[in-house]
């Protein structure tokens, strides 16, 4: 009875935390470079039960239980997300392959799919940053400054050659900063430049999120009944261990 107990106490908490990443994933459709994870679910340990030997099993063959569910990992989605359009000449989208912008964020280089930037107006100069007020920074990894044409305004174009784009081996192993920012792992691989072959970049526009929301919501509905079927299995073992303790000889 115990087992059950337990299989349902798990199943509560592993399907908790699968709402609150569907919910996460859901909350972020609208955010610029998002990329959704998926929770992956794994059975406990098994145990071997001596109950039942009447049953006709092989000498190598023995009755086994699990002990419930949990969440291995909730992995990376890293698809192409849907780009929008919006006219902004520092707006700047990956519309193929898996590179990222690198950003310097007090002091910190991280990587980012959110090519929504602006201009930052310094004593030493313009530079090119993120809405967070991040530097975005070259291949070599050195702040962009922001040229200008013979009109005095800012070369867009100059500063899109200037933009540096980074690959990872497996940016799937990305480790999440926020919804929006990775830092490199071991499984990732370390950043190397990436080749013009692995991207393509496009001016004006800017990636939305990868969710999809018909499929975050049927996990929701799935997740949810099995919530209450997990909270059901901790009601009805709690009965029976009441029904035994209160059986009279």
């Amino acid at each position: 009875m115990n087992i059950a107990f337990y299989s349902g106490r798990s199943g509560l908490m592993a399907h908790s935390n699968a709402i609150n990443i569907s919910a996460h994933n859901i909350a972020n459709a609208s955010t610029i470079g998002y990329k959704t994870t998926t929770p992956e679910f794994r059975e406990l340990v098994f145990n071997d039960l001596d109950q039942n030997k009447n049953l006709q099993l092989e000498e190598n063959q023995k009755m086994r239980v699990g002990h419930g569910v949990k969440i291995q990992q909730d992995s990376l989605q890293f698809s192409q997300g849907v780009l929008s359009t919006t006219n902004f000449d520092f707006d700047f989208a990956i519309a193929s392959g898996n590179a990222l912008f690198a950003v310097d964020r007090a002091g910190e280089i991280q990587y980012t799919r959110n090519g929504a930037f602006n201009i930052s107006v310094e004593n030493d100069g313009n530079y090119l940053v993120t809405s967070d007020g991040g530097y975005v920074l070259d291949n070599n990894y050195q702040r962009i400054r922001i040229p200008y044409d013979e009109n005095m305004l800012p070369d867009s174009e100059a500063t899109a050659e200037m933009l540096g784009v980074f690959s990872f081996d497996n940016p799937y192993g990305l480790f999440r900063v926020d919804g929006q920012s990775f830092l490199p792992t071991d499984i990732s691989g370390q950043p190397r430049v990436a080749a013009d072959d692995e991207y393509e970049l496009k001016q004006g526009m800017v990636e939305r999120s990868n969710i999809n929301l018909a499929k975050e919501m049927s996990d929701v509905i799935v997740t949810q009944k099995a919530y209450q079927f997990s909270a059901k299995i901790v009601q009805t073992a709690d009965e029976m261990e009441d029904v035994i303790n209160n059986l009279r000889r």
